[in-house]
């Protein structure tokens, strides 16, 4: 990443209520740029820690189908909290899906949606297809949800398939994309909130050593980014930044507490959303570091 657009960028967009909308001005300002870069540069741009989370999302998405419209999408996969495909009702019969997804972020104000569908025979191991279905098409429908008390300005929809046409992506829906989003998302998000702090340690001028740590940080970030979402040795790096991060908060805070109260206010409301996919992060940690010291 060309770091010097980070360490110039002094510009912050006003929150848009329309999600949709602020995505697709945040696009045109950035023009053409790698997930990554749209990960902490987009987010460093934005107003709110929820926006940032959303930009980090955006970008994980990017890196796990290159070939993503230029526009605010979601991943559709959990049903009843969980993501195990044996756990999964929504079908998808040739190219036709069915079924129901409860937790779908942005999901009312996303142009594209990747839905993680059964697709085997009867009989057989549960399998996963991916398949990407366009609100406002036949069959297909989403459900705003009440908003949280975290990041309040990132809208939850509950969406709804009734033999809705679609299109499927290439590979088994699962190990091609399921799985690896999970990291993906990890890495883009990290980078985005870490970003996004960034930017509040430049207006509210922090105490330099703090910048460069979260330089550093985001240094790493980048790194990890080039890794295979699959790799081990990728989820142990991911599992030192997650380190990083945690061994800052305690001067994070004293920062924020001693500069202007929205930002501090703002990060205490929604610095929960790091820890929301811990558990699963520390079983892929695990596994990581069991699976090189056998090797």
């Amino acid at each position: 990443m060309p770091w010097q657009i980070l360490l110039n960028r002094r510009d912050r967009l006003p929150a848009n209520p329309d999600l949709e909308e602020g995505f697709a001005t945040l696009l045109h300002q950035m023009g053409a740029v790698t997930p990554f870069e749209l990960a902490v540069v987009g987010a460093r741009m934005m107003a709110t820690p929820g926006l940032a989370f959303l930009v980090g999302y955006q970008a994980a998405l990017r890196m796990l189908w290159p070939s993503a419209p230029p526009s605010l999408g979601a991943m559709c996969a959990t049903e009843q909290r969980s993501l195990r495909p044996a756990d999964m009702q929504t079908r998808l019969s040739g190219l036709r899906l069915s079924g129901r997804k409860d937790f779908v972020t942005a999901g009312d104000a996303a142009d594209w949606l990747l839905i993680a569908a059964r697709s085997e025979q009867p009989g057989e191991e549960p399998r996963l297809s991916l398949a990407v279905v366009y609100p406002g098409e036949p069959g297909v429908r989403v459900e705003k949800l009440p908003s949280m008390t975290l990041m309040p300005d990132i809208s939850l929809g509950r969406l709804f398939l009734d033999n809705a046409q679609c299109e499927l992506l290439a590979g088994d829906g699962w190990d091609a994309y399921v799985k690896p989003f999970r990291t993906l998302e990890d890495i883009c998000v990290l980078s985005a909130m870490t970003a996004w702090l960034y930017g509040v340690a430049q207006d509210s001028d922090w105490p330099q050593t703090l910048q460069l740590r979260l330089l550093a940080l985001l240094a790493g970030c980048a790194e990890v980014s080039r890794q295979a979402p699959s790799s081990p040795a990728g989820h142990v790096l991911l599992g030192g930044l997650f380190a990083q991060f945690e061994g800052l908060k305690g001067e994070i805070n004293e920062a924020l507490d001693e500069g202007p109260p929205q930002w501090a206010a703002m990060w205490q409301r929604d610095q929960a959303v790091m820890d929301l996919a811990a558990g699963a992060r520390g079983k892929r940690l695990a596994k990581a570091l069991a699976g090189l010291s056998s090797g």
